[in-house]
């Protein structure tokens, strides 16, 4: 199959080089050229402008950082006017309910299929093919992609035909991973002041009641205070978050906990801590309670 891959992050680069290794003909394009490198010694072609991982593609997926950057590449990058008709976009990026809505007109105007495809799984998750995958789209659509998505993932969920539902249980999902994360840092933040190390109290804690995967790696991250290199950078919660609190203004649907994560999120910020991993909201909660390191 030819297929296109736009956006070679740390998620991206993975994710694209599953696909290679599948046999698939594989074309890339990254806003900076370096990213493509290691892709191309694997086998894939790297395209220098964004509509040229379109042009005769039978299948192309995106993950791009935020609602601006897809607008750019699709619209302005012209990929979706390169896209033959009757050809499939791939979104694994987590982006609004309302650019989503806009992408399923743009894309029905052209020909095209669309499929919400965002991913959970960190970097080394994706590399090694074991993302869980949250899709909605046409039957069709999805059936043209699924094989393609079990390079990818562990798992893939099947959300309904309509995009809106996978795009809005991505969202509901990373809201949730920050308040796990919220609460690790006042959780531990509490015992360090009783004079309980957070290692201590996050061993017992994600090796019993809370033994998942979120409690573990964010928990683990907490635990040895270290946050670089960054899974999910901090930057990149803040703005889910920030998609959270629009869809649920949107609804009428009263979100207080998003606020708080708003906020510590914000706090992280001014601090200069962007790109750091996002359990680095631990700092925020420590500095709260004036603890020292």
């Amino acid at each position: 199959m030819r297929i296109g891959f736009i956006g070679l992050g740390a998620m991206g680069a993975a994710m694209a080089a599953n696909l290679v290794k599948g046999g698939h003909e594989v074309t890339v394009w990254n806003r900076s050229p370096e990213a493509a490198r290691t892709l191309a010694e694997q086998g894939a072609r790297v395209a220098s402008k964004p509509a040229e991982v379109a042009e005769g593609a039978d299948v192309i997926h995106g993950m791009l950082a935020n609602d601006a950057a897809v607008r750019q590449v699709l619209f302005d990058g012209g990929v979706l006017d390169a896209l033959p008709r009757g050809a499939v976009h791939v979104n694994h990026a987590t982006i609004s309910v309302a650019l989503a809505r806009e992408l399923v007109d743009a894309h029905e105007t052209r020909g095209l299929g669309f499929v919400a495809a965002p991913v959970f799984g960190r970097p080394e998750v994706a590399a090694a093919g074991g993302l869980n995958i949250v899709v909605s789209g046409k039957p069709e659509a999805v059936a043209t992609v699924q094989p393609l998505l079990a390079l990818l993932a562990a798992k893939v969920w099947p959300m309904g035909d309509d995009p809106i539902r996978a795009t809005i249980v991505k969202i509901g999902g990373n809201f949730m991973i920050g308040a796990a994360i919220e609460s690790m840092a006042e959780a531990t933040a509490l015992t360090r002041a009783h004079g309980v190390s957070a290692a201590d109290f996050l061993d017992v804690m994600s090796n019993s009641l809370f033994a998942a995967p979120v409690f573990k790696n964010y928990g683990g991250q907490i635990a040895r205070d270290t946050y670089t290199p960054a899974g999910f950078k901090l930057s990149l919660g803040f703005k889910d978050v920030g998609l959270a609190r629009s869809a649920a203004e949107a609804e009428r649907v009263p979100m207080p906990l998003a606020s708080v994560l708003h906020d510590t999120l914000l706090e992280s910020l001014a601090q200069g801590d962007g790109d750091i991993d996002w359990a680095g909201m631990a700092r925020v909660a420590a500095a709260r309670a004036h603890l020292k390191d």
